[in-house]
């Protein structure tokens, strides 16, 4: 079972980048997007027959938003943590047999820290939904989580220490989540990779160059992990400031029951 996780930056401008061509030619099973930057009714940029699609979109225009295409009918859905609706657009649950899927757009810190303080208590809120998931049956957890967790993850760490992303305060909570049962599956297969990123500045030559961070994530359930065959970083695919992240899980995963 092949899932996809992209933060588009803007689905309408990556579909005049290749959108198109990588959903077609990736052939996920789930292809979840972050960023959408949609409204309703603005969402029927990818057509294919072979998949329902469910979107979470922001009250705000142009901003935020989430959306998963899927080839699996899922038995229930839910936008949003504590309630049924969220105004940001940031998290959209679909429940199948097996396992829950969550895909989430983490608030960013921004570039002041003015949303650090906000951002502390959404990822106390979101680790503690995740747990209530998980008490029922196992969890996917994917999107852009705005945190690079360790320094091997991204290019300079010295001098962001207290930037945005790379605050002792976000990295502490991704490693609590980590803690509470969660499993980031590019680390579990490439524990010590180097240069795997998946944003890069639109500086120029910044990407060329490599310079960027890896803050976009599939996580398991730590129960989940024995089934997870591949997982990469498809860093030569642009049409966005990130790349798509890829997880492969065994089939029965899938065909199991939860």
């Amino acid at each position: 079972m092949k899932l996809v996780s992209w933060n588009v930056n803007g689905l309408r401008a990556c579909v005049n980048k290749g959108f198109h061509d990588y959903f077609q030619a990736v052939d996920a099973d789930l292809f979840c997007l972050q960023e959408t930057k949609l409204q309703d009714g603005q969402q029927c940029l990818v057509q294919n027959g072979d998949y329902e699609e469910y979107w979470n979109h922001a009250e705000k225009k142009g901003y935020s938003g989430t959306a998963v295409f899927t080839r699996h009918k899922p038995l229930s859905v839910r936008y949003g943590l504590e309630e049924d609706y969220e105004p940001e657009g940031r998290v959209l649950t679909l429940e199948f047999h097996a396992f829950f899927l969550v895909n989430v757009y983490t608030p960013n810190a921004r570039r002041d820290l003015v949303r650090l303080p906000f951002r502390m208590e959404w990822e106390d809120r979101f680790r503690a939904y995740l747990l209530e998931l998980d008490a029922r049956k196992p969890v996917v957890v994917c999107g852009d989580l705005n945190v690079a967790h360790q320094d091997i993850d991204l290019k300079n760490p010295k001098s962001n220490r207290q930037n945005a992303g790379f605050t002792p305060e976000e990295r502490g909570k991704f490693g609590d989540l980590l803690a509470a049962g969660f499993v980031d599956t590019f680390r579990h297969l490439h524990p010590d990779l180097e240069g795997a990123y998946t944003w890069w500045s639109y500086m120029p030559k910044i990407r060329e160059r490599n310079v960027g961070w890896r803050i976009d994530y599939f996580l398991v359930s730590a129960r989940l992990a024995p089934s997870i065959v591949s997982a990469s970083i498809d860093s030569a695919i642009l049409g966005s400031d990130h790349c798509p992240v890829l997880l492969e899980l065994a089939p029965s995963v899938l065909s199991a029951q939860g």
